[in-house]
């Protein structure tokens, strides 16, 4: 007797991809199998549809303390889950910072049972805090260290080698980083023109992300620390990513994979984020890395603003687009068009951030994991609409984007929270835990 079913799909995981049943007891894979004869308290037919481990967006931003016009971690977590993702990284550009140890438990609290999906939060790397790091990243809930090396949306810029040394040599985690040279971003700052967002990747170009790389590299092996690059997006990168795995790892996003500068004259500032939408040359290394194996994760780094803020004349708009929601299905879109397989993008949305981030208990479809599920059909065509968007700022540069490939269920713990686009029962988003932070019995 199990509490949960799934029944007559295909599984996606380490075993390749399978037709299987899933039995779920207590929040948990029990069973992966072959189970015609067992009973269960709910029972979901999965025939013709696909079931994933749940999808991990390890880049998100929820805007909540402090933005909330923009999003919270309610309409937040609404998005998540609607888009087939079930665990989300939240990063710590928030008002007040998650720099302390009460801010990053207030948030904790905001969250708990108020999420849909699962969650972690990242604590922002800062000269202010350096010497509380190590304790602070052993915080329950914590993701680990986030270092902003170029200016973006937030205060919180350690931009000196100085400063990105100090925060290395406190920590034993992974750290994150946002890698843009700011050097170089202040001293093209007259290359932006008024009223073009097209000459956004002229200010921000790839040399600025690629110095920023480089020194970022150049002081991780000095301090033998882990590290992961974020949205990485310049073809200028890949080369120096690949020839230093053995201390970063490295995250690509669905926009930088799927859209190139022509956005700017199709949908404006909408198009608006760091680091850049680029040419189609950057897009078509980030293609040739996905397929030799360079990216290690997929992040939407959803980054919500309002309509009336993007409306603001180029530069005063401010970077960022919404992306959780969409994540999967412009992803799946490309795995239908040949560009990747169902495996690799499994690989890239819940194996590699259990293995990059050492989550505990989540990534895998196996017996005594999380029953987590993103259960999606692979044949479903369908065109993403403004209208569809659960987050509070109501709009997606991937607005009319034709797909093949939808999200048809979110299940977290064994909880079905979204099916066929309807959000269902209660919020019941719980901390992640992680293996480096795991509570130790005295």
């Amino acid at each position: 007797m199990y509490d949960l079913i799934l029944k007559n799909g295909t599984l996606v995981n380490q075993n390749g991809i399978t037709k299987a049943d899933v039995g779920v007891s207590a929040g948990k894979i029990v069973a992966i199998g072959q189970l015609a004869s067992a009973k269960a308290g709910k029972l979901i037919d999965c025939t013709r549809l696909t079931i994933m481990p749940g999808v991990i967006d390890t880049q998100v931003h929820m805007r909540e303390p402090g933005s909330e016009h923009k999003e919270d971690l309610e309409t937040g977590g609404r998005a998540a889950v609607m888009g087939g993702v079930t665990a989300v990284f939240e990063m710590p550009n928030t008002n007040p910072l998650t720099i302390t140890r009460s801010a990053h438990a207030d948030k904790i609290t905001r969250a708990r049972n108020r999420m849909y999906c699962d969650f972690a939060f990242y604590i922002g790397g800062t000269r202010e805090n350096t010497d509380q790091l190590a304790e602070l990243e052993q915080l329950p809930g914590c993701c680990g260290i986030k270092v902003f090396m170029g200016s973006s949306t937030g205060d919180l810029l350690v931009e000196d080698d100085t400063g990105v040394e100090n925060i290395l040599r406190s920590i034993n985690r992974r750290a994150a980083f946002h890698s843009e040279d700011e050097a170089r971003l202040i001293a093209r700052e007259p290359l932006r023109v008024n009223n073009d967002p097209s000459s956004h990747p002229i200010w921000r170009d790839g040399k600025a992300a690629r110095l920023c790389t480089e020194r970022l590299l150049r002081i991780a092996r000095k301090c033998g620390k882990r590290i992961h690059v974020l949205h990485v997006s310049t073809a200028d990168e890949i080369a120096l990513l690949a020839a230093n795995r053995d201390i970063a790892t490295v995250e690509f996003t669905p926009q930088h994979l799927t859209l190139t500068d022509e956005a700017y004259a199709r949908i404006g500032t909408l198009a608006q984020m760091n680091p850049p939408i680029r040419s189609a040359e950057h897009k078509q290394a980030l293609w040739k890395a996905l397929a030799n194996g360079l990216p290690d994760v997929l992040g939407s780094d959803h980054a919500p603003h309002t309509i009336a803020e993007k409306q603001h004349p180029y530069p005063a708009s401010p970077s960022g687009m919404p992306g959780v929601q969409t994540l999967v299905p412009i992803m799946l879109d490309h795995v239908n068009k040949g560009k990747l397989s169902l495996e690799r993008l499994v690989d890239l949305t819940s194996h590699g951030p259990s293995r990059v981030f050492q989550i505990a208990g989540k990534g895998r479809i196996a017996a005594g994991y999380d029953a987590d599920f993103t259960i999606v059909d692979m044949q479903a065509r369908r065109t993403i609409s403004n209208d569809w968007i659960e987050s509070r700022c109501g709009w997606t540069p991937f607005a009319g984007h034709e797909v093949t490939g939808w999200p048809i269920g979110t299940i977290v713990r064994g909880n079905m929270v979204m099916w066929e686009d309807q959000i269902i029962g209660k919020a019941g988003g719980q901390p992640i835990r992680f293996q480096e932070t795991l509570p130790r019995i005295i």
